[in-house]
């Protein structure tokens, strides 16, 4: 399939066949599951999976890309193109009451705040399978003390179990991107890993707390949660955020929801 790479779109086409099996295997496609692939491109995984779960539902915002993706199609099964912004596509609705398996080789360029998209619509959504920039991967399964700890952090692990499964040279892609990648699943909590009274509180804590994150808890929940309720909840509010647990994080979340 000719088609060139769209910097606007954040087109980086996997190649590398090897690559491709492993994580074709990695997800294990089965006949019967409600796959979504975001961002298909030239369908280096999605004639894989297709052939392997006979239907498979891609969200291709690059419309030159939708034809030569149906054409190829038909020799492997049922394939149902959105031509749509996944940063606005309603997974939820999607689903109608079951539960997708979500993949894809995430645009690096709208990998966050596609995220947060997704995992507001976790409650619809099996497991997260997702190529994405190695600095986000590690972001996203930081722990408390690490420099790469953040509202990512948090939030994701809130939503989500992660498990980074294993890292892509940029050789892997055409055009080869200038960072390393990697390969992360994303498995929503059957039951909550901590207990939060609003999931609204916990995000604009976790939000204010990060906006100036050299700062201490002190300065940064100023105006949110006095002092005497941060200490409430056992944190200090001398400690910079970047060393808050997500079990504290949720505690201030509810402080802040009682106070409400």
């Amino acid at each position: 399939m000719k088609h060139q790479a769209r910097k606007r779109f954040g087109q980086n086409f996997l190649h590398d066949p090897a690559i491709i099996q492993r994580i074709v295997q990695t997800i294990s496609p089965q006949p019967g599951q409600r796959l979504v692939e975001i961002g298909p491109g030239k369908g280096a995984i999605t004639f894989p999976l297709l052939a392997a779960c006979k239907h498979l539902e891609v969200i291709e915002l690059d419309r030159d890309l939708v034809q030569p993706l149906a054409a190829k199609a038909l020799a492997f099964g049922e394939l149902v193109i959105h031509q749509q912004d996944a940063l606005r596509f309603d997974f939820a609705a999607l689903a109608g009451g079951e539960r997708l398996r979500t993949v894809g080789n995430l645009p690096y360029n709208i990998s966050t705040p596609l995220l947060f998209h997704l995992i507001a619509q976790s409650d619809s959504i099996q497991d997260m399978h997702f190529m994405l920039q190695k600095e986000v991967v590690d972001r996203m399964a930081a722990g408390p003390g690490n420099r790469d700890y953040g509202r990512l952090s948090v939030m994701i692990q809130y939503h989500c179990k992660v498990e980074p499964l294993f890292r892509v040279g940029p050789g892997a892609f055409q055009p080869a991107p200038r960072v390393n990648s990697a390969f992360v699943r994303l498995t929503p909590w059957s039951q909550p890993r901590v207990v939060v009274k609003d999931a609204a509180c916990l995000a604009t804590v976790v939000r204010q707390a990060f906006s100036q994150r050299r700062k201490t808890l002190r300065n940064t929940l100023k105006g949110l949660l006095p002092e005497q309720a941060i200490r409430a909840t056992g944190a200090d509010p001398s400690a910079r955020p970047e060393n808050i647990s997500l079990e504290q994080y949720a505690a201030l979340a509810n402080q802040l929801a009682d106070k409400i």
